[in-house]
């Protein structure tokens, strides 16, 4: 990949073109950082503030990072024309090979939120060969059901369309005190997305269909992601209860699911450095990283680890152990379930 694809570029695909801003350049045959953000943002809302904190320097500094904005989402973008057909959410997904071949990538590690962690676990899904882990924070595998739909339709009858999308962003105790956050959201929602374009989206992703995967052993010819997978979610997420179901349908062996204190509906952008100090734990088990340093989690004083047992495997995964001193954390080797860590 020359050096000079570093920064903005419009990618053509089968479903139409994409917008994909490109940070670094590949280091060897590491995987690149993909992301996708939530219905009601684009890159620079959802993860400027994550990749932007100073402890993620180190992670950036070893992945070329690809960050890619739904049709019609990023900053300044045109209007799309009336009649337009927004892309499905499996065409969506289908976009996302045409990247990773453009670029040339030999696989990624995906970040998604909301809307984009649907996404991505679909394009997971299809396109495994493709993927090496996926970081899915407030992804809601479900479709929607009549009464959600018909809710979701007389809120946008009731509330502006900002309004409406920080509903599926925050907690509501985030939108009940009318935080700096949610002021601040509300603002840039209005501002920097065009507002008929994001309609478009959001009429889509509440069109979904279930995400068509099961735990291995539940059902015969179980369907899941194969690749390793972290799941996030905040203590007063609106999310909180599709990325529980979401852990239902997963690998054990393969799947961490961290819960995050104090950290609403939007853990990247209120928890960036517990949300940081997890990413590097998680590529430290992947095999990446070994020597990078790891301090944040052991410092916090609340941080607790706990195993859910469901069921019994072989692959030894590397998780975060913390006691209530300041002493740094050791990594440890730990039995193959399902990780469930507080922080």
């Amino acid at each position: 990949m020359p050096e000079c694809w570093d920064g903005e570029h419009d990618i053509e695909t089968p479903y139409g073109m994409l917008h994909v801003v490109i940070r670094g350049a590949p280091k060897g045959n590491r995987p690149a950082i993909l992301t996708y953000h939530d219905v009601g943002m684009n890159h620079k809302l959802c993860f400027n503030t994550f990749f932007n904190f100073e402890d993620m320097q180190e992670i950036t500094k070893h992945f070329v990072v690809c960050h890619v904005d739904a049709p019609g989402q990023q900053t300044n973008a045109s209007q799309f024309p009336s009649g337009y057909q927004f892309p499905t959410m499996d065409q969506l997904a289908a976009m996302l090979p045409s990247v990773v071949q453009h670029f040339g990538f030999k696989s990624v590690v995906g970040i998604g939120v909301g809307a984009g962690a649907y996404i991505l676990a679909k394009f997971a899904l299809i396109f495994p060969d493709m993927v090496e882990g996926m970081v899915l924070l407030n992804i809601d595998p479900c479709g929607k059901g009549w009464i959600d739909w018909a809710a979701t339709k007389l809120s946008g009858l009731t509330s502006s369309l900002p309004d409406t999308v920080l509903s599926h962003l925050c907690s509501q105790e985030e939108l009940m005190n009318n935080t700096e956050l949610v002021q601040s959201l509300r603002q840039q929602i209005g501002a920097n997305v065009n507002q008929s374009n994001l309609q478009l989206f959001w009429n889509m992703y509440n069109s979904r269909r279930d995400l068509e995967m099961n735990r291995p052993g539940t059902v015969a010819n179980a369907k899941t992601l194969q690749c390793s997978v972290m799941l996030v979610v905040g203590d007063n997420s609106p999310a909180e209860e599709g990325v529980v179901e979401c852990n239902s349908k997963l690998d054990p062996t393969q799947t961490t699911f961290l819960k995050m204190a104090d950290s609403g509906g939007l853990p990247q952008i209120t928890q960036p450095g517990k949300l940081t100090e997890a990413f590097k734990y998680f590529l430290q088990g992947m095999g990446y990283m070994a020597s990078a340093s790891m301090t944040r989690l052991a410092r916090s004083r609340t941080a607790s680890l706990t195993s859910a047992s469901s069921v019994d495997g072989h692959r030894p995964r590397i998780c975060t152990q913390t006691n209530s001193s300041d002493s740094v954390g050791q990594v440890t080797q730990n039995i193959s379930h399902t990780m469930e860590v507080s922080c």
